[in-house]
């Protein structure tokens, strides 16, 4: 298995990132953080680089069973998504893969638990 799965979509950038956090609103996870990685690569070193936002997706409901199964799986937290700009004028938008990085724990609670939330971020991957 992969450690994300993506789609390449013919939205714009900005249309991408509405769509993919709408639908990860539709399946329980709201976004706690949005990082423009373009506009921080050009303030902090200077440089240009494409459109890339990385989203940190959370549903509370898995977090706090996540989190009650092993206590310092918050370094893994929230899921991250990411939206860029590719070379062609299409866009990406991959995921996480939950299961993988659930895989390194090896915490047997953590299982299942990983691929309910695959399932989830695959629908809203699916959606867009």
């Amino acid at each position: 298995m992969s450690y994300y799965f993506n789609k390449v979509v013919e939205y714009s950038f900005d249309e991408a990132v509405a769509k993919i956090t709408e639908e990860l609103k539709q399946v329980g996870f709201g976004i706690l953080t949005e990082i423009d990685v373009k506009d921080t690569l050009k303030k902090k070193i200077d440089v240009d680089f494409r459109k890339y936002k990385i989203l940190g997706a959370c549903n509370p409901k898995f977090a706090h069973k996540a989190l009650s199964a092993e206590d310092k799986i918050g370094v893994l937290l929230p899921c991250s998504v990411i939206v860029q700009d590719l070379e062609n004028g299409k866009v990406e938008v991959a995921i996480m893969n939950p299961a993988e990085a659930m895989a390194v724990v090896k915490n047997p609670h953590l299982e299942s638990l990983a691929s309910e939330v695959n399932l989830l971020l695959n629908t809203a991957l699916e959606r867009i």
